[in-house]
């Protein structure tokens, strides 16, 4: 079973960070195809921009590979506005992404900042995002 997910950047960042960790094992699933990520060029710009910063040790060449990755293995969204306000203006194309996608499918926005976003069962941190994988392996 496959499943939709916007993957937050401060996963992405964490999973880089230390690939073997449970958000590394959340984007090697989106690398592998086990999630299908969610993404969009806002999404992608903002990969992309926190990725390069100078505070984080990773080189250009990996930051492309992963965001390569994402890219051809993902599916491209285009989300409609949402009504709800989060604490993080640039949360919200994460969300919407999320929103959008979840009206033809069971989609889920993972992320390490939970509180940034309105509790909701879809909204889960990396260990619950590899659980939800586990729970379908056994179910």
């Amino acid at each position: 079973m496959k499943f939709y997910a916007v993957i937050d950047t401060n996963v992405l960042v964490s999973a880089l960070l230390r690939w073997n960790s449970i958000p590394g094992a959340v984007v090697k699933h989106a690398l592998e195809g086990r999630i299908i990520p969610l993404w969009n060029d806002e999404i992608a710009a903002e990969y992309r921009e926190v990725l390069r910063r100078r505070k984080f040790p990773f080189n250009t060449e990996d930051i492309e590979l992963l965001l390569g990755g994402i890219k051809s293995r993902g599916v491209y969204t285009n989300p409609k506005k949402v009504d709800e306000e989060l604490p993080d203006p640039k949360d919200v194309v994460f969300y919407a992404v999320t929103m959008e996608t979840r009206q033809t499918h069971d989609a889920y926005l993972v992320t390490g900042n939970i509180k940034h976003f309105p509790e909701r069962y879809f909204v889960v941190t990396p260990r619950e995002m590899l659980d939800i994988l586990e729970e379908a392996d056994d179910g």
